[in-house]
Formats: C-alpha cells, sequence, structure tokens
C-alpha cells in the first residue's frame, strides 16, 4: 500500500495514516484540560508549529506510545478537507 502525506504546512508533511485528530486552535484551546495536555506535549519537546504566524490549527499524530503535535497556520477544516482527499486516493 502507498503511503498517504497530510502537508500542514510549511513543507511540515505527516502521514494520513498517523493522523490522530485535527483541532480548531481557537476553540480546542478555551478548555484548561486541553491547555494542560498541549503544556505537557511542550514540555516533553513533541509539540511543534510549522508557522511563524499565530496557528489557526494543530494535528494531533502518531501512536499511542509517540503522539506529536504541531499547530500549522491553515485552518483545521482545509487541513481535515486534505486529510480525506488523500484517503480517497
Amino acid at each position: 500500500m502507498k503511503n498517504m502525506y497530510l502537508h500542514i504546512g510549511n513543507n511540515k508533511i505527516v502521514r494520513t495514516k498517523d493522523v490522530i485528530g485535527i483541532f480548531d486552535a481557537d476553540t480546542a484551546t478555551v478548555s484548561k484540560t486541553t491547555r494542560a495536555f498541549l503544556s505537557e506535549k511542550e514540555k516533553r519537546g513533541v509539540l511543534t508549529t510549522a508557522t511563524d504566524e499565530v496557528p489557526r490549527a494543530f494535528v494531533l499524530y502518531g501512536d499511542k506510545k509517540n503522539e506529536n503535535i504541531c499547530f500549522s497556520l491553515l485552518s483545521a477544516k482545509t487541513l481535515v478537507r486534505r486529510n480525506e482527499t488523500e484517503n480517497e486516493k
């Protein structure tokens, strides 16, 4: 089977099969639980960014033992659409 990839922005890509979730940065970070989760991931060094500007979304990817997060300038809607398009190929 051919690997499919999701382009997150700024030359950052992840395998579509590794995508666990795509989240809107504005609405998801309202929750204290989400902020604590993101803070813990940042402390562990598994939080990266594909933008130098204010991110619009973030992608949780990997597996249960090795989760990573990447913030993106692209909207969650755009990332979801790209992920679905790649999975249809």
